[in-house]
């Protein structure tokens, strides 16, 4: 049991890493969303303006390749924990948060990039954003509310595309979801303010050797568009739905 988790998380990562080659014929200009895909179709994965049960995200990619190569025994262990309690994909991004918008507010407050992230539950392009390549000292904050969700400290490069961070502050709410999918699958995540979608989070750090993941065996991936960074120099902050600087 213990070898079939081992090797999922595995897989996991070697479809994160290189999930650009698998999809790359799919998204030269685009990005993932979401929602959920059929198990069938692995490759099809959809752009930003797609219909909604076509899309595809991280977790959804993984989950359906891990489903078809997953063996007897790890295939009861889900089927005895079939439930989910309190998932987020189902839960309201509004009610029971304490900075609440209506919709046509959001879209007025955010750009457009941050609204898809944050609102929609969207999934940006690895590599789409600036802060995924940020080394300095200071503070990631949702684009959204402002609230404080990870310390630059826990912040590592893990070679996915996304911003990657090994824990969160306490302004980061996890999708309380059962423990077999929580780690072959991951976790939702989002703001505990404003209910904003930031991305996953898997339990896959161990796999990161000499950084700050592989200590706490977690690795939160998160779109950069909703976040801003705040640097401890006190220099300006940085929206993190701009590109990377071209390179000369």
């Amino acid at each position: 049991m213990m070898i079939t988790i081992l090797t999922l998380l595995f897989l996991n990562q070697f479809l994160i890493r290189n999930g650009n080659l698998l999809c790359s014929a799919f998204h030269q200009s685009h990005s993932f969303t979401r929602e959920s895909i059929r198990k069938t179709d692995i490759l099809k994965c959809s752009c930003e303006n797609a219909p909604k049960n076509k899309a595809c995200d991280r977790r959804s990619l993984f989950k359906s390749v891990s489903i078809n190569v997953s063996s007897s025994a790890a295939t009861a262990a889900l089927i005895s924990y079939p439930q989910q309690s309190n998932t987020l994909d189902s839960k309201s991004r509004t009610e029971g948060y304490g900075v609440q918008h209506t919709e046509r507010e959001w879209s007025y407050m955010l750009s457009g990039k941050q609204y898809y992230v944050l609102r929609q539950g969207g999934t940006e392009r690895p590599y789409s954003s600036i802060l995924e390549g940020e080394e300095r000292d200071g503070e990631y904050r949702c684009a959204g509310c402002g609230t404080p969700l990870f310390a630059s400290k826990s912040k590592f490069h893990s070679g996915t595309g996304w911003p990657s961070f090994a824990s969160p502050l306490a302004g980061v709410e996890i999708e309380n979801v059962n423990p077999i999918q929580a780690n072959l699958f991951g976790a939702e995540i989002r703001c505990r303010t404003c209910g904003g979608h930031l991305g996953d989070v898997f339990s896959d750090g161990i796999l990161f050797v000499n950084t700050p993941a592989f200590l706490s065996g977690k690795r939160y991936c998160v779109d950069g568009a909703a976040l801003i960074f705040h640097p401890a120099n006190g220099g300006d902050d940085v929206n993190g739905d701009l590109p990377p600087p071209t390179k000369a």
